[in-house]
């Protein structure tokens, strides 16, 4: 499947498919997207804690990189998780602007660490963030009370409704500890229904640039 780098409208790149049209983020502004949906409306709910996270589709390393710049200004300590069936190349993440649209040169290095680490191993980023990659489909999922937070961030419905059935949910809806919370840019009526039927208690919230609602899940 053809993939290009294309620029979004905050000036932070993203990975497109072309024969899907289908971005990793939000055309609307990628760096945008990831700290409204993920920081503003999940992170920011644990403050002061140690916490672990699971992302359901690690692509590009952007919300792993904004939550571990993220941690230390909330006084957080992070244990996360990002699952990825098809690993990006180098030479995408090459091509990733994050660094410099975070103005986070400082760490730069940590992010070139997240993507060269081993798969399947556990790396101390820092003081407050360990990072484990594990390549696998969604289905192999297995975890159980394990996550405090869960950043699910698949591709979209319309491309790939099966990454967003009740099997894949009731597999999210386990891996979280009681209390624990799943958010996601989505805001389908289907999805919201496949959510409630595993358990999930779903609010609708207002969405980011370019899309006007998103959803939060709580377990319990």
């Amino acid at each position: 499947m053809k993939r290009e780098i294309i620029q979004t409208l905050d000036g932070s790149t993203t990975i497109h498919l072309t024969e899907w049209d289908e971005c990793y983020h939000s055309k609307h502004g990628a760096i945008q997207e990831a700290q409204h949906v993920f920081i503003k409306n999940g992170l920011s709910l644990f403050q002061y804690q140690k916490i672990s996270i699971l992302e359901i589709g690690f692509g590009t390393g952007l919300n792993a990189f904004i939550t571990l710049l993220e941690a230390q200004k909330m006084q957080l300590t992070i244990d996360y998780v990002g699952v990825e069936a098809y690993p990006i190349s180098a030479e995408e993440v090459l091509k990733m602007n994050y660094v410099s649209e975070l103005n986070a040169y400082q760490e730069s290095m940590l992010f070139d660490k997240m993507h060269e680490s081993n798969w399947g191993e556990k790396v101390i980023l820092n003081d407050v963030f360990t990072l484990t990659k594990r390549k696998q489909f969604f289905e192999e999922i297995n975890d159980e009370n394990k996550y405090d937070l869960i950043y699910f961030d698949a591709f979209g419905y319309r491309v790939q409704p099966e990454l967003w059935s009740t099997e894949i949910f009731r597999k999210m809806y386990k891996s979280l500890k009681d209390n624990g919370v799943l958010v996601t840019y989505a805001a389908r009526g289907v999805v919201k229904r496949s959510m409630i039927e595993v358990g999930f208690t779903v609010e609708k919230l207002e969405g980011p640039p370019g899309k006007r609602e998103m959803f939060r899940a709580r377990k319990g």
